[in-house]
């Protein structure tokens, strides 16, 4: 997934920055050339008669009114800045930059070669449907739609970019070169050597990420209302920001597009493995946001039955698999490598030499693999790329505490030989897949999970494996192209419904993960779209308590797919004190009914401790078991109490700054103070505001008061009413 700052608008108002390489490092660079997306009153097309008339120097980019009534216009500051006068404009906002956060990923093949331990998209889809006849809209950094196995499926896109009808990804002449949305669309829709999930799908791309997967959130936006123009079922959205609030203009953005009826997949983040890292767009209620599972795989490992000793191996990228089908001797060696090591794993603390040249200094001399050990506490991931000439062993990073007991096994006796095996790794919530819940409103995210860990797809002259919450996605997006094709007239609520009420759910130590790290678990297409019982409105979440007994009220829909009658029952949950519940008795379902279900939550609050609380209820049908999941916040939680701060140049003014930051709840005083990002020495206190409630909060400063110009770190703190405070950074720049 693509991590990014996202620009500070109101849905219908938004600025847009247009260049060949839209890579803003300055607001002076921003300055020189700008576009601006503006909300109109009336009928966007007669307002643009008037600006073509009276404003001949501007020129009419594209007209919107679809999910926002506006005109994007380009221009000279100078010129735009004429527009404010203009009665049928409503507002303007400001512009910051996206930018992609990268995937992990494996070394770039030009045939198709998984490994082991990767995986196939493909293998996900286990029905007789591909997703034939079903548009699939991919929003992000274009495709290489030139590729063999996407040539089929390629239909037609749009770049929000460089605002044509090529949606190619950014070439190295152009900027720094991608691959990201290639390898979405191939997960997706691939039909040639590599099969996606749903191989017949029709694939619309959208580049609204330019050159290192760079862009701006308007592009998005932009990008979506071409892709309502061109009537797509289905919207693959691997990006997102770290803005964790429901209401930022992205998440209303895709509640709209949601509304007009398309089924809108979004990636979770890349931020866990803490709570409260999810951002906007996912935040969205109507979004169906996508966290990462890793995939069933085996990892490399050493044994010493003897000493009962077990070391779990990081096997490092560009090096060949860990995977020695017999015993060798352990050497430990300094970095400096000196003498034969014929037929033994080498052994060495990691230090200044970088890991390639130590791994191919063992290499030449005769080593069968390398292991390199940390110089500090807890394990690391590395690398061993080099293309001109890659390493030919395998190479696996291990912890100190590991490498340590290994040195001191070699050294004690003149030749230790330890076991070398791979083991079956469970599926789990992947560590670095964002969590929720969100905040305001406590909501569950992800909604589901999905493969995403060592997926094989499309990339520009090739394929290649990647991790991320990107790459689970569009497990989703063609799982449910798939579903739509094998279910024509199914809703997209009764799709979602079938996927998260047939979800397997994961378990650690006996007991289910939480559903705001799996949601409501691991999507499975198959049961899917075999589903006799749909659920709807699955997730409980019942939000905040704040008084001393507090009643919540919750409507499960239940629905019977089949043509004979179906019983319920809910089991009895375990009594969490504080919580007590009102859960209605067996019931029974009609051939095709469906149902509405109270469900009732009684919370004393001093009997419950502060914070949030989760769990499962499971209602039974027959020999299925559907776990819920519910949420409920006692008095206060841990999230941060502050999010999306940023400070930037008002739109169309060069003496004016204007500023916005979310209150997760109320606070008694904020205060932004500014230090020097590379010394830390305080400079000066920015801005203060007294008594704030929990929502949006924004304000100007003139340039006097925003004070010397350069780049600062921000250190904003906001003190709350029951004493504490809590500290965030930001960068700031000021002209």
């Amino acid at each position: 997934m693509h991590i990014v700052k996202l620009i500070p608008i109101f849905f219908y108002a938004i600025l847009l920055f247009t260049c060949s390489y839209p890579q803003l490092t300055t607001f002076a660079e921003f300055k020189q050339k700008e576009s601006i997306i503006i909300e109109v009153e009336g009928d966007p097309h007669e307002q643009v008669k008037y600006i073509e008339d009276y404003h001949p120097f501007i020129e009419v980019i594209s007209v919107y009114d679809t999910i926002f009534n506006g005109i994007a216009l380009q221009g000279s500051p100078e010129q735009l800045q004429r527009m404010e006068a203009l009665e049928f404009i409503k507002s303007i906002h400001s512009v910051q930059e996206y930018q992609a956060i990268p995937t992990t990923k494996s070394s770039l093949l030009t045939e198709l070669q998984p490994s082991i331990t990767e995986t196939d998209p493909y293998s996900w889809n286990d029905t007789s449907y591909t997703g034939k006849g079903v548009k699939v809209g991919v929003i992000d950094t274009g495709i290489d739609y030139d590729h063999p196995d996407l040539q089929k499926n390629y239909i037609n896109g749009y770049d929000l970019v460089d605002l044509d009808d090529d949606p190619m990804e950014t070439q190295p002449e152009q900027g720094v070169p991608t691959s990201h949305g290639t390898h979405v669309a191939g997960i997706i829709a691939a039909n040639g050597e590599l099969k996606g999930i749903a191989p017949d799908a029709e694939i619309y791309a959208y580049r609204a990420l330019g050159p290192g997967g760079a862009g701006i959130s308007v592009q998005v936006l932009a990008a979506m209302e071409k892709a309502i123009e061109d009537e797509v079922d289905i919207i693959n959205l691997s990006l997102g920001n770290n803005v964790n609030v429901p209401d930022y203009p992205t998440s209303q953005a895709v509640n709209r597009a949601a509304e007009l009826g398309i089924f809108v997949v979004i990636a979770n983040g890349n931020s866990g493995p803490d709570a409260w890292t999810v951002g906007s767009p996912a935040t969205a209620n109507k979004a169906f946001s996508v966290g990462a599972s890793t995939t069933p795989s085996t990892a490399p490992v050493l044994e010493d039955s003897f000493e009962d000793k077990t070391i779990p191996l990081l096997e490092m990228l560009g090096a060949p698999e860990w995977n020695l089908e017999k015993d060798y001797d352990i050497s430990s060696i300094e970095e400096e490598v000196t003498g034969s090591l014929s037929g033994k794993i080498a052994l060495v603390q990691r230090g200044e030499i970088p890991f390639y040249q130590l791994a191919k200094q063992a290499e030449e001399l005769g080593a069968e693999a390398v292991l390199i050990y940390n110089n500090e506490a807890g394990p690391f991931q590395g690398s061993v790329e080099f293309r001109n000439a890659p390493v030919q062993i395998p190479v696996a990073a291990i912890s100190q505490e590991d490498g340590e007991w290994l040195k001191q096994q070699a050294e004690e006796t003149n030749h230790y030989f330890i076991d070398s095996k791979r083991i079956d790794q469970p599926v789990q919530v992947a560590p670095f897949s964002s969590r929720g819940p969100v905040t305001i409103n406590w909501q569950i995210k992800p909604d589901i999970i999905a493969p995403g860990t060592g997926i094989w797809s499309t990339v520009p002259d090739g394929y290649q494996a990647m991790d991320g919450t990107s790459m689970a996605t569009p497990h989703v997006a063609g799982a449910a192209a798939v579903i739509k094709e094998a279910k024509p007239d199914w809703t997209n609520e009764q799709i979602i419904g079938a996927i998260q009420t047939s979800a397997d759910q994961l378990m650690h130590a006996d007991e289910l993960v939480s559903s705001t790290e799996q949601g409501m678990g691991v999507i499975d297409v198959n049961k899917a779209i075999e589903a006799n019982t749909i659920i709807h409105n699955g997730q409980l979440q019942f939000g905040k308590v704040d008084n001393y007994r507090q009643e919540f009220q919750h409507k499960l829909i239940v629905e019977n797919m089949t043509a004979e009658p179906q019983s319920y029952q809910f089991q009895i949950p375990y009594k969490d004190k504080g919580i007590s519940w009102n859960l209605p008795g067996a019931f029974q379902l009609d051939p095709y009914e469906k149902k509405e279900i109270p469900i009732e939550a009684f919370v004393t609050g001093m009997q419950l401790d502060k914070g949030v609380h989760q769990g499962w209820i499971a209602l039974e049908q027959g020999n299925a078991t559907y776990e819920l999941p519910y949420i409920i916040v006692n008095k206060e939680a841990d999230q941060p109490k502050t999010a999306g701060f940023e400070f930037t140049l008002k739109t169309l003014s060069d003496d004016l700054y204007q500023y916005q930051i979310y209150m997760t709840e109320s606070a008694r005083k904020l205060e932004v103070d500014l230090y020097d990002p590379d010394t830390l020495v305080y400079k000066r206190r920015l801005l203060e505001e007294k008594n704030l409630e929990q929502g949006l909060h924004t304000g100007e400063l003139t340039t006097k008061q925003a004070g010397k110009g350069g780049y600062y770190l921000a250190i904003v703190t906001v003190y709350m009413d029951d004493g504490t405070y809590e500290s965030s950074e930001a960068m700031v720049y000021i002209k």
